[in-house]
């Protein structure tokens, strides 16, 4: 069963522009390589300063992607995520059903 998720992922700010969003092709080839698929458009929300430090940084890339794929799917790209240098943060989150029907990421059962 296909299964709803929303995902934020905080990228260095010290890496370049263009490499930080070569992020946003990884995530979604990941996603495609485990037959899930990418509701909508990856949210590229740029260079943000953090509230506080984290490793030592004042500043990251952040990217949120809402997609469908099925569970435990997405373990391997969470595995990469948090072995990933470039990557200070990520999270990903199981969206409850009726928050997904909502965002129209699934149909509601009949």
């Amino acid at each position: 069963m296909m299964r709803a998720y929303e995902l934020m992922v905080i990228v260095d700010g010290d890496v370049e522009d263009p490499k930080a969003q070569s992020w946003i092709k990884f995530v979604t080839d990941e996603i495609a390589k485990v037959e899930g698929s990418v509701h909508g458009k990856p949210d590229w929300w740029g260079k943000r300063p953090f509230a506080y430090q984290i490793n030592k940084k004042d500043s990251g890339y952040y990217l949120v992607v809402e997609c469908l794929a099925n569970g435990g799917a997405l373990d391997e790209l969470e595995r990469q995520l948090r072995l990933a240098d470039d990557i200070v943060r990520h999270k990903l989150i199981r969206l409850p059903d009726a928050e997904a029907e909502r965002r129209g990421m699934v149909v509601p059962a009949a």
